[in-house]
């Protein structure tokens, strides 16, 4: 699982240097035009571009946390930084938003036309859009193949950037056209539509915080997987939520009542090997084997009054005593029910002397223990078992 995600690191952090390497160029290349250009728009789209270098930067570190082995701190790992990386992004994104819009709705009011720039800031402004969107279309490409909400978010924090070129470009062409309020108009749709992006990845990083459970139709086909392990009877108190761009779960297997727990067990774990060999973003499973369905018992503390393996082994050493006049060996087997107890006793070869000394048969001494220990309000049924002759 580390081997997988330090992958999935390094591929995010390459599409991350990429974009900033990218931000760096625009960014300047902007600044400098737009001075030459006598164009303050192409200038402050210029400052935008660069400033994506900051988020880009924290993407890398965020990137760098959340995929670290699990430690003695973080137990289940560091995915949950991704996902405030993502609430930190989706912040921004909005912050962005409202401050295009706040600066386009002053430029709509405002009784001044806009400056028209000259055509080099045409040029570049349409340059950036290219740039831009292809680094959006590669970086949201890369994101939803990792399955990394970080690198989607940082996606459209790109394309803000390609909507701001697209505003200068509208500013430029409308004042061209004779429409000087064009531009505030579509910055401010821009504005909008940049919010919004924003405000859906914190809502979504959000729900993750607070443990949301995954989709029904993904929970669907994981208790599909799951029912369809040999030996798996029943699986209940389901229980998944996402972390970072895993998904953890817990749940109850019942298995046949008479299994040993080594059995269980053994089923438990082929039950983790194949969800994991078929949804690759399963990292942690917790698994508890049940003999029966214990769900009807989860909606109250249950603690079962019921006597432990010395406090039934003292009863039936006291039976035995009384019924063969000594207390020979024997091998014990406890079934638990949640309000009884089943009982297998394999009989040992001196326990069977005893017993052709005393001249019982195993049926007539099974009825005897049976009716000594019907008095007990845990007890259910027992069985005895001879040594194979």
């Amino acid at each position: 699982m580390q081997e997988q995600l330090d992958i999935r690191r390094k591929a995010a952090e390459k599409v991350t240097i990429i974009g900033a390497v990218l931000d760096t160029v625009l960014g300047i290349l902007k600044i400098l035009i737009g001075i030459v250009a006598n164009s303050t728009a192409l200038v402050a789209d210029g400052i935008h571009s660069l400033s994506d270098l900051v988020t880009d930067f924290m993407v890398v570190i965020v990137l760098r946390l959340s995929h670290k082995a699990p430690d003695e701190n973080h137990p289940w790992g560091h995915a949950r930084f991704e996902t405030v990386g993502t609430v930190a992004l989706g912040v921004i994104l909005v912050g962005v938003g409202g401050v295009m819009a706040y600066d386009s709705l002053q430029l709509l009011f405002s009784e001044q036309p806009a400056v028209l720039p000259s055509w080099p800031a045409l040029i570049v402004a349409a340059l950036s859009i290219v740039s831009k969107e292809w680094i959006f279309q590669y970086t949201f490409k890369v994101g939803k193949r990792l399955d990394s909400d970080l690198i989607i978010a940082n996606a459209w924090h790109s394309r803000t950037d390609a909507l701001s070129s697209i505003v200068v470009l509208l500013a430029v062409a409308g004042a061209m056209a004779g429409i000087w309020w064009l531009d505030a108009l579509a910055a401010v749709l821009v504005a909008l539509m940049v919010g919004k992006i924003g405000w859906d990845l914190v809502a979504k990083s959000i729900t993750e915080l607070v443990d949301t459970a995954l989709p029904e139709e993904k929970v669907t086909k994981l208790r599909e997987q799951v029912l369809g392990v040999d030996g798996v009877l029943n699986v209940h108190s389901f229980k998944s939520r996402r972390m970072g761009s895993q998904s953890l779960l817990e749940m109850h297997l019942q298995v046949a009542p008479h299994l040993s727990a080594a059995e269980g067990h053994f089923i438990g774990d082929n039950v983790v090997c194949q969800l994991q060999s078929r949804f690759d973003d399963i990292s942690h499973i917790i698994f508890h084997i049940d003999t029966y369905d214990d769900e009807e018992f989860h909606d109250e503390v249950f603690c079962p009054v019921m006597p432990t393996r010395p406090e039934v082994s003292q009863h039936l050493d006291a039976i035995i005593s009384r019924i063969l006049g000594d207390n020979p060996d024997y091998e014990l087997i406890l079934y638990y029910h949640p309000e009884c107890i089943d009982l297998d006793i394999k009989a040992s070869e001196q326990f069977h002397q005893l017993m052709l000394h005393t001249g019982l048969t195993a049926r007539e001494l099974q009825e005897r223990l049976r009716e000594q220990l019907a008095g007990l309000n845990w007890f259910r049924t027992l069985h005895l078992w001879l040594p194979p002759r």
